[in-house]
């Protein structure tokens, strides 16, 4: 192995708990509150769609990572598709988006640690800081640290959801399902935009694929297998939860009178007994710290893949020969996840980067379509995505309507993100890079195809 090599320590469950440890956090112990206000009862439906749009996504990452199993994933798929300015568009971005969403993870579990001790407030962000430090440190000293540490935390989370589900089941009261849809078919749509993020770390097994043991067959087991265990897990936890908190506790339980941060704990004693608050807020730390470490673990590989590409700077992807991690790439990420626990109110930046998330998504899914087409001699999957290209087709439209429903505010912050990561590539990137992708191959030899052709090729026609 080189210097420059990564290591294939992870395994197929160590795949599928990577990639359900970036779903299960936020998704399932903070935002089923929000999602009520938005639909009432009828935000179990808004999780199920959610999850729908995104299987046209799985599918195509799964179909592009088995093409390129290289770290960076979202990035790569993009950049080889259509070019390193969109490239440069999606690599900045969705780095900065799921960087927003570890912060919010880390400072999201303060409201349930606060049910596990006496602490001030003030201090949440303290013990987020902490915490944060930790996930930077087990993602420095290695792959296989974090990813068997992943794999525990992840597994206790499910085994505490199975049981809440079990045991919500019957003190779950009908009448709370009454009436059903408060907001109508619009108040599902809009529920199911803003629980969307919910499914954003389908595509971190991807962004590590260099990583994975033997990658066509474990990266697609690993995403369909994680994403329809999600969808499961979400709407039946959602379905109890929903059945056992009052409505009005979901709505205006929270600080300030806002929708409640801890739909999960409230009234966890009817669950789990005496005992149900503390299970539900030692379990929502731990996914919340799942969430967080998958993300950075993630995320920092979008950096290395850049700069790789000499999109950014070489410096910031170098593979520590010690322990064969890009840890300068960690780091970078590291700094950026606390600093936005320290300054920033995260919840807000996560649905301002959740826009752009579904953006790309809607890109990765016009990626596989451009491959195909384009017919390019490296682009050679080993895992091929059923119904193409009908359902990337369809994931783009259930994207584009998702993106509506979110609002001018998210719309604005992806447009921001978009700016910001093309003002880069202009200052820095152009220069440094004459690669193009399949699009501009595809479109060149539309353009040659409908070229008259030259004195010579026509005479030999006309001697035909």
């Amino acid at each position: 192995m080189s210097e420059g090599d990564l290591s294939r320590d992870l395994g197929l469950y160590s795949a599928v708990t990577l990639s359900m440890g970036a779903m299960i956090g936020g998704g399932i112990f903070v935002l089923p509150a929000v999602g009520y206000e938005k639909a009432g009862p009828a935000v179990i439906f808004a999780y199920l769609i959610a999850g729908l749009i995104v299987l046209p996504n799985a599918l195509s990452k799964a179909e592009m990572a088995t093409a390129m199993p290289e770290d960076g994933g979202t990035y790569i798929y993009i950049d080889r598709a259509m070019g390193p300015l969109f490239g440069t568009i999606a690599g900045v971005g969705v780095w900065f988006s799921l960087v927003f969403k570890s912060a919010f993870a880390l400072v999201g579990l303060g409201a349930y640690l606060l049910l596990l001790v006496n602490i001030p407030f003030g201090l949440v962000k303290t013990v987020a800081l902490v915490l944060g430090v930790v996930v930077i440190l087990l993602n420095v000293v290695g792959t296989e640290k974090s990813g068997q540490v992943q794999s525990v935390l992840v597994t206790f989370v499910v085994l505490v959801l199975g049981a809440y589900v079990v045991g919500g089941i019957r003190p779950a009261e009908s009448a709370q399902y009454v009436p059903f849809t408060t907001h109508g078919v619009g108040g599902i749509a809009t529920a199911a935009a803003f629980v969307f993020v919910s499914y954003a770390g389908i595509g971190e097994v991807a962004s590590v694929a260099e990583e994975i043991a033997d990658p066509d067959r474990n990266i697609p087991l690993a995403m369909l297998v994680s994403i329809g265990v999600m969808m499961a897990i979400y709407t039946a936890v959602v379905a109890v939860v929903v059945g056992v908190v009052p409505g009005e506790t979901l709505v205006t339980g929270g600080p300030g009178g806002g929708t409640s941060l801890t739909p999960m704990a409230d009234n966890a004693a009817r669950v789990f007994g005496g005992a149900g608050v503390t299970v539900v807020a030692v379990t929502a730390v731990l996914a919340l710290t799942s969430m967080a470490n998958a993300g950075v673990l993630g995320t920092s590989r979008f950096l290395l893949a850049m700069s790789r590409d000499s999109l950014i700077p070489a410096r910031v992807g170098r593979i520590n020969p010690r322990f064969l991690t890009p840890v300068n790439a960690v780091l970078v990420t590291g700094a950026l996840l606390l600093a936005l626990i320290a300054f920033v109110p995260v919840v807000d930046l996560a649905k301002l980067a959740s826009a752009f998330l579904i953006l790309v998504f809607s890109l990765e899914n016009l990626s596989v379509i451009v491959f195909r087409e384009a017919d390019v001699d490296f682009y050679d999957p080993d895992f091929r995505s059923p119904g193409y290209p009908v359902l990337q087709i369809l994931g783009v439209i259930g994207g584009a309507v998702l993106i509506v429903q979110m609002g001018r505010l998210s719309i604005l912050g992806a447009v921001g993100i978009t700016l910001g990561s093309l003002a880069w590539y202009l200052a820095y990137a152009r220069s440094r890079t004459a690669r193009t992708g399949a699009l501009a191959t595809f479109l060149d030899r539309d353009d040659d195809a409908t070229d008259p052709p030259d004195e010579a090729v026509a005479a030999e026609q006309r001697d035909d």
